[in-house]
């Protein structure tokens, strides 16, 4: 039986660079005296899309120093969601978190957001605008003011503060229970909180400052903001669908009576137009 009860799962594409630094200081991190959760516990799984940069090589000699690391390449698929998905799917541990490869989300914080996962938070966030956290200042203002755009659109889906991000984990349990994910989305985190109806006190956030990229290069364009809003729209209406259904409803009763009332007035009109003649 196997003695994993955490998953470290990390989409990737093109990080060959960060994965030796990434995977080191994770163990390092869980191996510390004060760690709330044991190393020999967790697993990392990171979910490569073809890359073809010597990211397998360098998974493979970590395994062969001890680290619990292996690599899953998907060579039909493609997409940051869907590979998470796919990390999630395959993770052996009932505490799955999910983090970027490019060190954005330090791993010293990893041990934190594993602990905070239970029975009753299903869900942990690691969250950019707690209190007293400031997002590194070499972030690009765009960067700034496209994070805080999308956080704003998505405030009627969820309460949590920080639902862009893409440092969060979730209970097995609580995962199995999403049904028709957005493999495409931009934001799974998002699209997980709404799909698997977490409640606002099952959530446990974890404040956290955000890194700025050291190796590769950022997946932001226009294409990834726009499927956002797309996404967006595809939550709105999984959220809302009735609401909407009723007032779309509402709107045409409303209407007919209003048309009903203007044809009797013009009616009446018109009679007593003829009772004159």
């Amino acid at each position: 039986m196997s003695n994993i009860r955490y998953s470290v799962v990390v989409p990737a594409f093109r990080e060959n660079g960060n994965l030796r630094p990434l995977v080191t200081r994770i163990f390092g991190a869980l191996s510390q005296v004060n760690s709330p959760v044991p190393a020999q516990e967790v697993e990392v799984i990171v979910v490569d899309d073809n890359s073809r940069d010597g990211s397998v090589e360098t998974v493979e000699q970590l395994r062969r120093e001890g680290y619990n690391v292996r690599i899953i390449v998907r060579t039909t698929e493609r997409g940051l969601s869907s590979a998470v998905v796919r990390g999630f799917r395959e993770a052996q541990g009932d505490n799955m978190l999910c983090m970027d490869a490019d060190l954005q989300h330090p791993p010293e914080y990893v041990p934190a957001m594993l602990a905070s996962m239970s029975p009753t938070k299903q869900f942990a966030l690691g969250t950019r605008y707690a209190k007293g956290v400031e997002i590194d200042e070499g972030w690009p203002l765009y960067r700034r003011v496209i994070s805080s755009g999308a956080r704003m659109l998505a405030l009627p889906l969820t309460s949590a503060s920080d639902p862009m991000s893409g440092f969060f984990g979730i209970r097995k349990e609580t995962f199995l229970k999403a049904r028709n994910l957005n493999s495409q989305g931009f934001k799974i985190a998002l699209d997980l909180l709404v799909k698997c109806q977490i409640p606002n006190d099952a959530i446990a956030e974890v404040p956290f400052s955000f890194g700025v990229r050291t190796e590769g290069e950022s997946k932001l364009s226009g294409k990834v903001i726009l499927r956002y809003l797309e996404q967006l729209a595809e939550l709105y209406w999984y959220r809302f669908s009735a609401i909407i259904v009723f007032l779309v409803i509402l709107f045409f009763i409303l209407f007919v009576l209003m048309a009903r009332a203007l044809l009797s007035s013009y009616g009446g009109l018109d009679s007593k137009a003829q009772s004159k003649y």
